[in-house]
């Protein structure tokens, strides 16, 4: 299928508004989340980013971010990585769009944080679990390059990341990513590198379903139809475990995670917020044995701290996830 970002004269044959439409001719026209913005030396926060390709035969890359504590440090302390996948209901957006960048840039240098930006392949041209297995391949490079020295594939990582304190994180569906990456993480541990370990998860606003009906029978019937878009399969059900983190069996899987913390994020507006508290609830009463944290933001909407960064509630978002990555 061809991607396009203009108008297509042929019939629509699916449309999953605000996201997508899909054509009877094949193309694909991307209702937002387009635009994208070179790596740089930001001047507002002195981060420098720069882009990499992990596997050429995929596309997949990576956007790194590098705060000045990195030269403050000298190479004497090495940085917590963070790993970070990108929200759009695995349809948009991207590690390059000025949304993440700029989020990225404030995060890296409020947590002093060398970030790794994942650009995983996209629905409809590679259904799931293409964004998946792309994501936990991003990790392990990352993972591989902290320990690989000068010599290895990437030198930011090799002289100031700290394989030991691994983070991983996202929005809507990117937070979904991060709970199914740190899943595999738990059950095949992270690749070559000992004393490797994530230390920390953060699920903000997380796209997942559940079975408790706590929201609109019309967005019910979305997330279905979308699950089935996203894994091009007209019978995929939602109480699949990667979207339904609390289906049947839901307490081993979970009692798994080899994190020793996790924070869920949800917004008090969001139609998704019932769903994070579940998955919340769901951890505590697993049996895991880590520390999860809640923070529940009244009276805001999806995504509010990305859509608004000046407002005093996205300044406290930044302020709770930057904390959780700087206490490791």
């Amino acid at each position: 299928m061809a991607s396009s970002d203009a108008a297509c004269p042929s019939e629509v044959e699916i449309e999953l508004f605000p996201f997508i439409r899909v054509y009877k001719n094949g193309s694909i026209e991307r209702l937002m989340g387009t635009d994208t913005v070179p790596a740089s030396l930001d001047a507002n926060t002195g981060v420098a980013s720069k882009d990499v390709t992990i596997d050429p035969a995929t596309g997949l890359s990576v956007r790194l971010y590098l705060p000045p504590a990195a030269a403050a440090a000298g190479g004497a302390k090495k940085l917590p990585v963070l790993v970070y996948f990108h929200g759009g209901g695995f349809m948009v957006e991207s590690a390059a769009s000025p949304t993440y960048h700029r989020y990225l840039n404030a995060l890296a240098a409020r947590a002093r944080a060398l970030a790794v930006a994942v650009e995983y392949r996209r629905v409809p041209e590679h259904p799931l679990p293409a964004a998946y297995d792309d994501s936990w391949a991003a990790l392990s490079w990352a993972v591989d390059a902290c320990a690989a020295g000068p010599a290895g594939p990437e030198p930011w990582l090799a002289a100031h990341g700290d394989a030991s304190r691994v983070f991983l994180a996202g929005d809507s569906a990117g937070a979904n990513i991060a709970h199914n990456v740190a899943l595999r993480a738990a059950a095949e541990g992270l690749p070559l590198q000992p004393g490797a370990a994530v230390a920390g998860v953060m699920l903000v606003h997380p796209y997942f379903w559940d079975p408790s009906n706590t929201m609109a029978p019309e967005l019910e019937v979305r997330i279905r139809r979308e699950w089935r878009f996203m894994c091009a399969r007209p019978d995929a059900e939602v109480d699949d475990p990667r979207i339904c983190p609390t289906s049947a069996g839901a307490s081993a899987r979970l009692a798994a995670l080899s994190c020793v913390r996790v924070m869920v994020a949800v917004a008090g507006d969001d139609f998704l917020a019932a769903k994070g508290r579940a998955y919340h609830a769901a951890l505590l009463a697993s049996g895991w044995r880590g520390e999860a944290e809640l923070v529940d933001t009244p009276g805001q909407g999806h995504v509010f701290h990305l859509l608004r960064p000046g407002t005093k509630a996205a300044a406290e978002m930044m302020d709770r996830v930057a904390d959780f990555i700087s206490r490791a």
